[in-house]
């Protein structure tokens, strides 16, 4: 990862800052180039056609993307700017000003995140952002292992993370593995496997 900027930025800042070529995000104030591998694109575009997909065949009332940034909030009250692999948002709240450019301050319906060399971020960081900002459902995607025991086991498994927001507003989470089907509030008739996504 590389960091392109000293000063603390706020969130408004990184949007006008922000290369145009690249991923990035707001962290702690600097943006941060995310990089990521060929296996790590294959496992996120695999979600978001599924998504796609499944969208269009229910008639469901959201847009999928890659694109969308976000405003989250830490618990030391600093703004950050997130862009997950796969952003499921209400189609009216992404369509309400379509000429804005692709950043929200508002919960989407769904977040993905899968894992790299970063996986601290998803585990831990995002997953208080995005719990703090009322995100519905935060799956993480962890095709590589590399999170903690404490989620993955021991010896450490592949897996499918599945967050969902309960009535006190606090993230309870489901895992997947090998064959099991995913189960999700967003995608109630999704028919993936935890395989099927690990080996995208």
């Amino acid at each position: 990862m590389k960091t392109y900027t000293k000063q603390k930025l706020t969130f408004e800042q990184f949007l006008e800052e922000c290369p145009e070529e690249g991923l990035y995000e707001l962290v702690d104030g600097e943006i941060v180039e995310v990089r990521v591998t060929r296996n790590h694109d294959d496992v996120a575009n695999f979600l978001l056609f599924g998504f796609n997909d499944e969208i269009k065949r229910q008639n469901l009332n959201y847009v999928v993307n890659n694109t969308a940034v976000f405003k989250t909030i830490t618990a030391n009250r600093i703004e950050q700017g997130r862009k997950p692999d796969a952003s499921v948002i209400d189609k009216d709240k992404w369509r309400s000003n379509r000429s804005a450019y692709a950043a929200l301050e508002e919960p989407i319906q769904l977040a993905v995140e899968v894992t790299s060399t970063n996986w601290e971020d998803d585990y831990i960081d995002k997953l208080d952002e995005y719990q703090r900002l009322g995100i519905t459902e935060y799956w993480i995607v962890d095709y590589l292992a590399i999170g903690l025991r404490e989620y993955l086991g021991n010896p450490k498994v592949p897996a499918v993370f599945v967050f969902l927001l309960d009535a006190e507003g606090k993230y309870q989470c489901t895992h997947f593995r090998g064959s099991e089907r995913i189960v999700s509030r967003t995608f109630p008739e999704l028919a993936l496997t935890a395989d099927q996504i690990l080996t995208a």
